[in-house]
């Protein structure tokens, strides 16, 4: 497939997908997530952890579907090969309900950088069409250190032209604060839980615009298909219900 050829030169290059291979992103598009390290079934979009193989992003884009690069933008989790890059002086507070993950001082984006940049030209040479950056809404938690909105603006802004400059799309992960500005330059959402928290229509500015929302729901919050499917869809948002440890098929809406 040509497809599958032109992952593979991206991965031979390390300049990411070609123009021609891009899925145009639209609403309502199914999609899948999982972060243990294994692979989903095929959906339109999957969203799977940056330390898959090559070749698994291959079979993802020969299945049809458009593989989206799992990463951390706001913490450093001790489990990655590169999680002794990042200087002790951007290292803030622990994450309470996950093990060996710390906040990032966003603001210190030159410092951050090479290590980002890093994982983006992996991203790109892995055949990956898009990058899912996590945990951008460190200003609404305790980090260690006073970031602002405008901080995460910044980085996610900063983050999108390199991720733009490698061929690859970029979303906006939760933090429905930054819409407004941020639908203007991200390519799409990656929203948790907008259903059981009633917080759905402050992504309705993506639909409108033509850029695809996708939420997941968690099981073990008490969601099912019936509670939240109905939401998605008055909103035009792409949903699954899922595991917490996102470690298996979500059940699609």
């Amino acid at each position: 497939m040509k497809t599958v050829a032109l992952a593979i030169a991206a991965m031979l290059t390390g300049c990411g997908a070609s123009p021609e291979a891009e899925a145009i992103l639209e609403p309502g598009m199914s999609w899948q997530y999982r972060l243990d390290g294994g692979i989903p079934s095929p959906a339109d979009v999957v969203i799977v952890d940056l330390d898959v193989s090559a070749d698994d992003v291959v079979d993802l884009v020969d299945a049809g579907a458009y593989p989206v690069c799992y990463l951390s933008l706001g913490t450093v989790e001790d489990w990655r090969d590169d999680a002794s890059g990042f200087p002790d002086h951007v290292v803030g507070n622990p994450l309470p309900d996950w093990e060996g993950e710390r906040y990032l001082d966003l603001r210190a984006i030159d410092d951050l950088a090479p290590i980002w940049e890093a994982r983006l030209d992996e991203c790109a040479a892995k055949g990956f069409r898009g990058i899912d950056p996590d945990n951008i809404d460190a200003y609404s938690n305790d980090s260690g250190f006073p970031l602002t909105e405008s901080d995460a603006l910044e980085a996610l802004q900063w983050l999108a032209d390199q991720a733009h400059e490698r061929g690859l799309t970029i979303g906006l992960k939760n933090a429905p604060e930054l819409v407004p500005a941020a639908v203007t330059f991200v390519d799409f959402a990656v929203v948790e839980q907008c259903a059981t928290y009633r917080f759905c229509r402050e992504f309705d500015p993506f639909v409108d615009a033509g850029k695809p929302v996708f939420d997941v729901e968690y099981r073990e919050d008490g969601a099912t298909l019936d509670s939240v499917c109905p939401i998605g869809r008055a909103h035009g948002i792409s949903m699954v219900l899922a595991n917490l440890d996102l470690d298996g098929d979500g059940d699609d809406c």
